[in-house]
């Protein structure tokens, strides 16, 4: 009788073995992968944003309406970074604006499609009368002295962060009172042709 009970036992604690190694196996091949570490992905996300300066930044003072920021951007990596974008909780909408000739050879200011590409190893220059970022419906005024805020967007999805002071600047009769940046650009034709004081 005590035979019995034993090997009772021991057949139940084998097939309770058994079970347990099965649940572990199965357990470990169910397990969902880890995810990623959010520190890696910021370390990530800041290398690719970390070969480009900005530098010499300024922007237009204006008391409403549009304006422009300037700068010089270097690329300080072995590969070309395109800048698609440029937000600013100065403004209603921020653009990246080049430079055209118009049909009777007039230059007209526009909005740069694609973006800017600023090569590996070298600068992209904004400057008035050609390539510039654009702030339209000015949400206060932007007064000399001032500074303003901005988050460069690049194509990878990455960002750089710079500030502009504000300066007084009357190059060229600038007019950056248009109706809502209307037609082509017509509110600030001809302007930002002479260069910062």
């Amino acid at each position: 009788m005590r035979t019995h009970t034993t090997s009772r036992t021991t057949t139940a604690l084998t097939l309770s073995a058994a079970a347990l190694l099965l649940l572990a196996g199965c357990s470990t091949a169910t397990a969902p992968p880890a995810a990623p570490d959010a520190s890696s992905q910021t370390a990530t996300m800041a290398e690719q944003a970390a070969g480009v300066a900005m530098t010499d930044a300024w922007i237009k003072a204006s008391e409403s309406g549009m304006t422009g920021a300037f700068g010089v951007l270097s690329n300080s990596g072995t590969e070309d970074v395109t800048l698609s974008s440029v937000t600013s909780a100065a403004a209603d909408s921020v653009e990246l604006h080049e430079t055209l000739a118009s049909e009777s050879g007039e230059m007209l200011m526009s909005k740069k499609e694609g973006g800017f590409t600023i090569p590996a190893g070298g600068t992209l220059l904004l400057e008035p009368g050609a390539n510039h970022i654009m702030l339209m419906g000015l949400l206060t005024p932007v007064t000399a002295g001032a500074e303003v805020e901005f988050t460069l967007v690049f194509a990878d999805g990455s960002t750089l962060d710079f500030t502009a002071p504000a300066k007084d600047y009357s190059g060229a009769n600038e007019n950056y009172s248009g109706d809502e940046h209307a037609g082509t650009d017509a509110g600030h034709r001809d302007a930002h042709t002479e260069s910062a004081p």
